[in-house]
Protein backbone atom coordinates (compact mmCIF):
# COMPACT_ATOMS: atom_id res chain seq x y z
CA UNK A 1 0.00 0.00 0.00
CA UNK A 2 1.40 3.28 -0.90
CA UNK A 3 2.23 5.72 1.65
CA UNK A 4 -0.49 8.54 1.55
CA UNK A 5 2.32 10.71 4.00
CA UNK A 6 4.81 10.52 0.71
CA UNK A 7 4.73 13.23 -2.12
CA UNK A 8 3.35 11.75 -5.46
CA UNK A 9 5.61 12.44 -8.28
CA UNK A 10 4.67 15.42 -10.87
CA UNK A 11 3.69 13.65 -13.88
CA UNK A 12 6.46 14.44 -16.49
CA UNK A 13 4.62 17.24 -19.11
CA UNK A 14 3.67 15.83 -22.58
CA UNK A 15 3.14 17.49 -26.08
CA UNK A 16 -0.60 17.17 -25.26
CA UNK A 17 -0.13 18.93 -21.91
CA UNK A 18 1.97 21.45 -23.29
CA UNK A 19 -0.03 22.54 -25.85
CA UNK A 20 -3.33 22.49 -23.63
CA UNK A 21 -0.64 24.97 -20.92
CA UNK A 22 -0.12 26.92 -24.07
CA UNK A 23 -3.99 27.17 -25.28
CA UNK A 24 -4.57 28.31 -21.58
CA UNK A 25 -1.84 31.08 -21.30
CA UNK A 26 -2.03 32.34 -24.55
CA UNK A 27 -5.31 31.24 -26.53
CA UNK A 28 -5.05 33.95 -28.98
CA UNK A 29 -1.69 32.59 -30.39
CA UNK A 30 -2.54 28.91 -30.26
CA UNK A 31 -5.99 29.47 -31.98
CA UNK A 32 -4.04 32.08 -34.28
CA UNK A 33 -1.51 28.86 -34.97
CA UNK A 34 -4.27 26.58 -35.77
CA UNK A 35 -6.40 28.75 -38.30
CA UNK A 36 -3.36 29.17 -40.64
CA UNK A 37 -2.46 25.63 -40.20
CA UNK A 38 -5.61 24.82 -41.88
CA UNK A 39 -5.16 27.28 -44.75
CA UNK A 40 -1.36 26.85 -45.20
CA UNK A 41 -1.30 27.68 -49.13
CA UNK A 42 -3.23 31.03 -48.27
CA UNK A 43 -0.71 32.18 -45.42
CA UNK A 44 1.80 31.02 -47.57
CA UNK A 45 1.18 32.98 -50.26
CA UNK A 46 0.49 36.06 -47.78
CA UNK A 47 3.77 35.41 -46.04
CA UNK A 48 5.54 35.39 -49.35
CA UNK A 49 4.58 38.88 -50.29
CA UNK A 50 6.25 39.93 -47.09
CA UNK A 51 9.34 37.87 -47.37
CA UNK A 52 10.19 39.14 -50.47
CA UNK A 53 9.39 42.68 -49.25
CA UNK A 54 11.79 42.68 -46.10
CA UNK A 55 14.46 40.65 -48.63
CA UNK A 56 14.23 43.92 -50.68
CA UNK A 57 14.91 46.57 -48.30
CA UNK A 58 17.83 43.99 -46.45
CA UNK A 59 19.32 43.42 -49.21
CA UNK A 60 19.11 46.95 -51.07
CA UNK A 61 20.33 48.43 -48.18
CA UNK A 62 23.07 46.65 -47.20
CA UNK A 63 24.24 46.73 -50.27
CA UNK A 64 24.14 50.38 -50.33
CA UNK A 65 25.70 50.62 -47.01
CA UNK A 66 28.22 48.55 -47.89
CA UNK A 67 28.90 50.20 -51.51
CA UNK A 68 29.16 53.22 -49.37
CA UNK A 69 32.07 52.12 -47.21
CA UNK A 70 33.67 50.16 -49.37
CA UNK A 71 34.18 53.65 -51.79
CA UNK A 72 35.10 55.64 -48.40
CA UNK A 73 37.60 52.80 -47.67
CA UNK A 74 39.25 53.20 -51.19
CA UNK A 75 39.58 56.86 -51.26
CA UNK A 76 41.69 56.24 -48.03
CA UNK A 77 43.71 59.24 -46.13
CA UNK A 78 42.19 61.96 -49.16
CA UNK A 79 40.41 63.25 -46.47
CA UNK A 80 42.84 64.09 -44.49
CA UNK A 81 45.60 65.31 -46.78
CA UNK A 82 45.97 68.96 -47.02
CA UNK A 83 48.42 70.29 -49.79
CA UNK A 84 49.59 73.82 -49.69
CA UNK A 85 51.26 74.69 -53.10
CA UNK A 86 52.82 78.46 -54.25
CA UNK A 87 50.67 80.66 -55.54
CA UNK A 88 51.38 84.14 -56.85
CA UNK A 89 53.46 84.05 -59.42
CA UNK A 90 56.01 82.78 -56.45
CA UNK A 91 57.58 79.40 -57.35
CA UNK A 92 58.24 77.71 -53.82
CA UNK A 93 57.94 78.07 -50.56
CA UNK A 94 59.95 79.29 -47.82
CA UNK A 95 60.80 79.10 -44.32
CA UNK A 96 58.22 81.55 -42.61
CA UNK A 97 55.69 79.96 -45.03
CA UNK A 98 56.75 76.63 -43.64
CA UNK A 99 55.90 77.42 -39.92
CA UNK A 100 53.06 79.39 -40.93
CA UNK A 101 51.85 75.52 -41.89
CA UNK A 102 53.34 74.41 -38.80
CA UNK A 103 51.15 76.37 -36.29
CA UNK A 104 48.20 76.19 -38.22
CA UNK A 105 48.64 72.29 -38.34
CA UNK A 106 49.71 71.90 -34.78
CA UNK A 107 47.46 69.42 -32.79
CA UNK A 108 45.85 68.22 -35.76
CA UNK A 109 48.40 66.67 -37.97
CA UNK A 110 52.11 66.04 -39.16
CA UNK A 111 53.74 68.90 -41.61
CA UNK A 112 55.82 67.14 -44.29
CA UNK A 113 57.75 69.88 -46.38
CA UNK A 114 58.39 68.24 -50.01
CA UNK A 115 60.20 69.15 -52.74
CA UNK A 116 59.32 67.52 -56.62
CA UNK A 117 60.23 67.20 -60.28
CA UNK A 118 60.20 64.19 -63.41
CA UNK A 119 63.22 62.75 -64.88
CA UNK A 120 63.80 60.15 -66.56
CA UNK A 121 64.95 56.89 -64.44
CA UNK A 122 67.18 54.14 -65.87
CA UNK A 123 68.05 50.88 -64.57
CA UNK A 124 68.88 47.73 -65.16
CA UNK A 125 65.55 47.14 -67.01
CA UNK A 126 65.31 49.77 -69.08
CA UNK A 127 63.96 53.61 -68.52
CA UNK A 128 60.88 55.12 -67.66
CA UNK A 129 59.73 58.32 -66.84
CA UNK A 130 58.86 59.19 -63.14
CA UNK A 131 58.03 61.72 -60.62
CA UNK A 132 60.77 62.58 -57.81
CA UNK A 133 59.83 64.07 -54.55
CA UNK A 134 62.65 65.37 -52.22
CA UNK A 135 61.82 64.59 -48.29
CA UNK A 136 63.47 63.16 -45.24
CA UNK A 137 60.79 61.78 -43.78
CA UNK A 138 59.26 59.49 -46.66
CA UNK A 139 57.36 57.31 -44.11
CA UNK A 140 54.71 60.43 -42.85
CA UNK A 141 54.44 61.47 -46.10
CA UNK A 142 53.59 57.75 -47.62
CA UNK A 143 52.36 56.07 -44.50
CA UNK A 144 54.63 52.99 -45.81
CA UNK A 145 55.79 51.51 -42.55
CA UNK A 146 58.39 49.46 -44.61
CA UNK A 147 60.44 53.22 -45.26
CA UNK A 148 62.97 54.45 -43.03
CA UNK A 149 61.96 57.24 -41.05
CA UNK A 150 64.80 59.61 -41.93
CA UNK A 151 65.51 59.45 -45.29
CA UNK A 152 69.24 60.55 -45.89
CA UNK A 153 70.80 58.77 -48.81
CA UNK A 154 69.66 56.77 -51.87
CA UNK A 155 66.25 56.03 -53.88
CA UNK A 156 63.41 54.92 -53.04
CA UNK A 157 61.99 53.44 -55.90
CA UNK A 158 58.04 53.22 -56.51
CA UNK A 159 56.54 49.57 -56.61
CA UNK A 160 55.30 50.37 -60.46
CA UNK A 161 58.95 52.05 -61.28
CA UNK A 162 61.02 49.57 -59.95
CA UNK A 163 59.09 46.43 -62.18
CA UNK A 164 59.38 48.74 -65.09
CA UNK A 165 63.29 49.25 -64.59
CA UNK A 166 63.76 45.44 -63.17
CA UNK A 167 65.24 46.63 -59.77
CA UNK A 168 65.28 45.42 -55.89
CA UNK A 169 66.97 46.82 -53.08
CA UNK A 170 70.54 47.35 -53.83
CA UNK A 171 70.08 47.70 -56.98
CA UNK A 172 71.29 50.84 -59.04
CA UNK A 173 68.97 53.67 -60.58
CA UNK A 174 70.29 56.46 -62.53
CA UNK A 175 68.84 59.89 -62.63
CA UNK A 176 70.34 63.13 -64.61
CA UNK A 177 73.41 61.33 -64.73
CA UNK A 178 73.88 60.68 -61.07
CA UNK A 179 73.89 56.71 -59.61
CA UNK A 180 71.52 55.94 -56.51
CA UNK A 181 71.33 52.75 -54.71
CA UNK A 182 67.84 51.92 -54.17
CA UNK A 183 67.45 51.21 -50.52
CA UNK A 184 63.52 50.85 -50.20
CA UNK A 185 60.83 49.86 -52.12
CA UNK A 186 57.79 51.80 -52.21
CA UNK A 187 54.58 49.85 -52.46
CA UNK A 188 51.10 51.26 -53.41
CA UNK A 189 48.52 51.37 -50.39
CA UNK A 190 45.66 51.33 -53.07
CA UNK A 191 44.49 54.81 -51.71
CA UNK A 192 43.41 57.30 -54.00
CA UNK A 193 45.81 60.47 -53.50
CA UNK A 194 47.65 63.30 -55.68
CA UNK A 195 50.59 61.81 -54.72
CA UNK A 196 51.00 58.75 -56.39
CA UNK A 197 53.65 56.55 -54.52
CA UNK A 198 53.40 53.42 -57.10
CA UNK A 199 54.91 55.64 -59.86
CA UNK A 200 57.55 57.80 -57.73
CA UNK A 201 61.13 58.08 -56.70
CA UNK A 202 61.93 59.78 -53.31
CA UNK A 203 65.36 61.20 -53.06
CA UNK A 204 67.07 63.26 -50.31
CA UNK A 205 66.31 67.19 -50.65
CA UNK A 206 69.52 67.92 -50.75
CA UNK A 207 69.39 66.30 -54.49
CA UNK A 208 67.05 69.15 -55.32
CA UNK A 209 68.55 72.32 -56.63
CA UNK A 210 65.62 74.58 -55.53
CA UNK A 211 66.32 76.88 -52.02
CA UNK A 212 62.66 76.59 -51.26
CA UNK A 213 59.84 74.02 -51.22
CA UNK A 214 57.95 72.93 -53.91
CA UNK A 215 55.21 71.70 -51.83
CA UNK A 216 53.82 71.18 -48.16
CA UNK A 217 51.68 67.97 -47.45
CA UNK A 218 49.67 67.63 -44.01
CA UNK A 219 48.78 64.34 -42.73
CA UNK A 220 45.64 65.33 -40.86
CA UNK A 221 44.19 62.97 -38.25
CA UNK A 222 41.18 63.31 -39.83
CA UNK A 223 39.18 65.13 -42.02
CA UNK A 224 37.53 67.64 -39.62
CA UNK A 225 41.28 68.41 -38.63
CA UNK A 226 42.23 68.33 -42.22
CA UNK A 227 39.42 71.26 -43.01
CA UNK A 228 40.63 73.55 -39.56
CA UNK A 229 43.95 72.91 -41.43
CA UNK A 230 43.29 74.26 -44.60
CA UNK A 231 40.97 76.92 -42.82
CA UNK A 232 44.13 77.76 -40.70
CA UNK A 233 46.13 78.05 -43.35
CA UNK A 234 44.45 80.38 -46.07
CA UNK A 235 43.88 82.86 -42.87
CA UNK A 236 47.50 82.74 -42.19
CA UNK A 237 49.00 82.95 -45.26
CA UNK A 238 46.22 84.43 -47.51
CA UNK A 239 44.88 87.50 -45.78
CA UNK A 240 46.61 90.69 -47.94
CA UNK A 241 46.68 88.50 -50.75
CA UNK A 242 46.90 84.63 -52.03
CA UNK A 243 50.15 83.83 -51.73
CA UNK A 244 49.30 79.78 -51.23
CA UNK A 245 47.02 77.45 -52.91
CA UNK A 246 45.59 75.40 -50.20
CA UNK A 247 43.85 71.31 -51.83
CA UNK A 248 41.92 69.66 -49.31
CA UNK A 249 39.41 67.28 -51.16
CA UNK A 250 37.17 66.69 -47.50
CA UNK A 251 34.42 68.71 -49.43
CA UNK A 252 34.55 65.82 -52.16
CA UNK A 253 34.32 63.16 -49.61
CA UNK A 254 31.68 64.86 -48.12
CA UNK A 255 30.12 65.43 -51.28
CA UNK A 256 30.93 61.51 -52.17
CA UNK A 257 29.27 60.22 -48.63
CA UNK A 258 26.15 62.62 -49.31
CA UNK A 259 25.61 60.70 -53.05
CA UNK A 260 25.31 57.42 -51.35
CA UNK A 261 23.25 58.41 -48.46
CA UNK A 262 20.60 59.75 -51.15
CA UNK A 263 21.66 56.38 -53.16
CA UNK A 264 20.68 54.43 -50.12
CA UNK A 265 17.39 56.41 -49.65
CA UNK A 266 16.03 56.02 -52.99
CA UNK A 267 16.88 51.81 -53.07
CA UNK A 268 14.86 51.85 -49.88
CA UNK A 269 12.35 53.68 -50.64
CA UNK A 270 11.72 51.46 -54.02
CA UNK A 271 12.22 48.24 -51.73
CA UNK A 272 9.65 49.71 -49.31
CA UNK A 273 7.35 50.01 -52.18
CA UNK A 274 7.29 46.03 -51.91
CA UNK A 275 6.45 45.94 -48.31
CA UNK A 276 3.62 47.86 -48.83
CA UNK A 277 2.65 45.57 -52.02
CA UNK A 278 2.79 42.87 -49.19
CA UNK A 279 0.99 44.71 -46.81
CA UNK A 280 -2.31 45.09 -49.18
CA UNK A 281 -1.94 41.61 -50.36
CA UNK A 282 -2.10 40.57 -46.55
CA UNK A 283 -5.21 42.99 -45.99
CA UNK A 284 -7.02 41.57 -49.18
CA UNK A 285 -6.22 37.55 -48.03
CA UNK A 286 -7.34 38.65 -44.36
CA UNK A 287 -10.38 39.96 -45.66
CA UNK A 288 -11.00 37.22 -47.39
CA UNK A 289 -10.22 34.75 -44.91
CA UNK A 290 -12.76 37.10 -42.39
CA UNK A 291 -15.33 36.90 -44.94
CA UNK A 292 -15.16 33.00 -45.29
CA UNK A 293 -15.08 32.82 -41.73
CA UNK A 294 -17.84 34.62 -40.38
CA UNK A 295 -19.96 32.10 -39.46
CA UNK A 296 -17.41 30.18 -37.67
CA UNK A 297 -16.80 33.93 -35.92
CA UNK A 298 -20.27 33.97 -35.57
CA UNK A 299 -20.63 30.51 -33.67
CA UNK A 300 -18.18 31.71 -31.39
CA UNK A 301 -19.30 35.07 -30.33
CA UNK A 302 -23.04 33.15 -29.93
CA UNK A 303 -20.95 30.94 -27.24
CA UNK A 304 -19.74 34.12 -25.53
CA UNK A 305 -16.01 34.54 -27.07
CA UNK A 306 -15.78 37.97 -26.49
CA UNK A 307 -14.89 40.47 -29.79
CA UNK A 308 -11.82 41.54 -28.30
CA UNK A 309 -10.56 37.44 -28.15
CA UNK A 310 -11.62 37.42 -31.73
CA UNK A 311 -9.35 40.88 -32.33
CA UNK A 312 -6.34 39.65 -30.57
CA UNK A 313 -7.13 35.93 -32.11
CA UNK A 314 -6.95 37.78 -36.08
CA UNK A 315 -4.31 40.47 -35.17
CA UNK A 316 -2.38 37.47 -33.93
CA UNK A 317 -2.31 35.36 -37.27
CA UNK A 318 -1.49 38.77 -39.34
CA UNK A 319 1.27 38.74 -36.63
CA UNK A 320 2.86 35.67 -37.27
CA UNK A 321 2.86 35.78 -40.89
CA UNK A 322 4.79 39.21 -40.48
CA UNK A 323 6.86 37.72 -37.79
CA UNK A 324 7.94 34.39 -40.12
CA UNK A 325 8.09 36.26 -43.25
CA UNK A 326 10.61 39.13 -41.90
CA UNK A 327 12.68 36.34 -40.35
CA UNK A 328 13.06 34.70 -43.66
CA UNK A 329 13.26 37.64 -45.58
CA UNK A 330 15.95 39.53 -43.45
CA UNK A 331 18.16 36.25 -43.08
CA UNK A 332 18.03 35.46 -47.14
CA UNK A 333 18.42 39.22 -47.56
CA UNK A 334 21.77 39.35 -45.47
CA UNK A 335 22.92 35.67 -47.00
CA UNK A 336 22.64 37.17 -50.47
CA UNK A 337 24.75 40.31 -49.35
CA UNK A 338 27.47 37.99 -47.82
CA UNK A 339 27.21 36.00 -51.33
CA UNK A 340 27.82 38.85 -52.97
CA UNK A 341 31.17 39.89 -51.07
CA UNK A 342 32.61 36.69 -50.87
CA UNK A 343 32.03 36.15 -55.02
CA UNK A 344 33.30 39.83 -56.05
CA UNK A 345 35.92 42.80 -54.61
CA UNK A 346 33.35 44.13 -52.39
CA UNK A 347 35.03 43.58 -48.90
CA UNK A 348 33.43 41.71 -46.28
CA UNK A 349 34.55 43.94 -43.75
CA UNK A 350 31.75 46.59 -45.30
CA UNK A 351 29.19 44.14 -45.53
CA UNK A 352 29.66 43.43 -41.28
CA UNK A 353 29.65 46.99 -40.01
CA UNK A 354 26.62 47.38 -37.07
CA UNK A 355 24.61 49.76 -38.98
CA UNK A 356 23.80 46.82 -41.87
CA UNK A 357 22.52 45.33 -38.54
CA UNK A 358 20.30 47.86 -37.80
CA UNK A 359 19.19 47.81 -41.46
CA UNK A 360 18.08 44.43 -41.20
CA UNK A 361 16.39 44.73 -37.75
CA UNK A 362 14.37 47.94 -38.94
CA UNK A 363 13.33 45.80 -42.18
CA UNK A 364 12.20 43.28 -39.86
CA UNK A 365 10.29 45.14 -37.50
CA UNK A 366 8.93 47.40 -40.58
CA UNK A 367 7.84 43.64 -42.29
CA UNK A 368 6.00 42.81 -38.75
CA UNK A 369 4.05 46.48 -38.67
CA UNK A 370 2.91 46.02 -42.13
CA UNK A 371 1.22 42.50 -41.83
CA UNK A 372 -0.23 43.96 -38.18
CA UNK A 373 -2.01 47.25 -40.20
CA UNK A 374 -2.55 44.82 -43.35
CA UNK A 375 -4.42 42.62 -40.68
CA UNK A 376 -6.15 45.35 -38.27
CA UNK A 377 -9.10 46.63 -40.46
CA UNK A 378 -10.49 43.04 -41.32
CA UNK A 379 -9.82 41.98 -37.57
CA UNK A 380 -11.61 45.07 -36.46
CA UNK A 381 -14.83 44.42 -38.76
CA UNK A 382 -14.79 40.98 -37.79
CA UNK A 383 -14.86 41.50 -34.12
CA UNK A 384 -17.22 43.96 -34.12
CA UNK A 385 -20.14 42.63 -36.56
CA UNK A 386 -22.99 41.53 -34.55
CA UNK A 387 -22.96 37.99 -33.90
CA UNK A 388 -26.65 37.15 -35.66
CA UNK A 389 -24.99 38.95 -38.73
CA UNK A 390 -22.04 36.80 -38.71
CA UNK A 391 -24.28 33.59 -38.73
CA UNK A 392 -26.58 34.84 -41.61
CA UNK A 393 -23.19 34.55 -43.83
Amino acid sequence: MADPSRPRAEPEPTDVGLRARLMREFPAVSLAVRNLSRQRLRAGLAMLGIVIGVFAVVALGMLGTALQGAALAELGGLGNQVIVSPAGGADSLDSRDLQAIRRAAAGHGEVVPLNSGTATVSGPGGETFAQLYGTTRPQALFGDSGLPSYHRQGAIVGADTAASLGVRVGSTVEISGNQYRVVAILQDQGSISPIRPGSAVVLPPDEFAASGYSQVVVQANSGEDARQVASGVRERLNVRERRVSVLSLTSILSQISEFFDLLNGFLLAVAGVSLVVAGVSIFNIMLMTVSERRGEIGVLRAVGIHREQVLRTLLAEATLLGVAGGSLGAVFGAAVVVGVALTTRLPLSAVLVPTNLFVALGAFAFGVLIALVGGLYPAYRAAWEPPVESLRG
